[in-house]
């Protein structure tokens, strides 16, 4: 475990003090629950930003499909005709 020091702001470290209290835990615990969730979150949108930078590579490749011929293969969910998916 390593140590870190950091200064929060009053506006910070006033509410995050009562927080500490009502849940019994720490600030130190609180902290370190709230630097993974956002860790987390920053994962998962350099995660959406990669996918997103695959699909217009996709695109700018000419692998798309036509959306009326995805619109009438989601149509035919659930009916007796249903039809395979579009292929490009």
């Amino acid at each position: 475990m390593s140590i870190t020091s950091i200064r929060l702001n009053k506006d910070v470290d006033k509410p995050l003090e009562s927080l500490a209290k009502k849940l019994d835990r720490s600030k130190n615990y609180l902290i370190n629950q709230a630097i993974r969730e956002f860790l987390a979150k920053q994962s998962l949108e350099e995660s959406r930003w990669q996918d997103t930078l695959e699909a217009m590579a996709s695109i700018q490749a000419g692998k798309s499909l036509d959306e009326d011929d995805v619109n009438a293969w989601l149509n035919s969910w659930g009916t007796a005709s249903r039809q395979s998916k579009p292929q490009k």
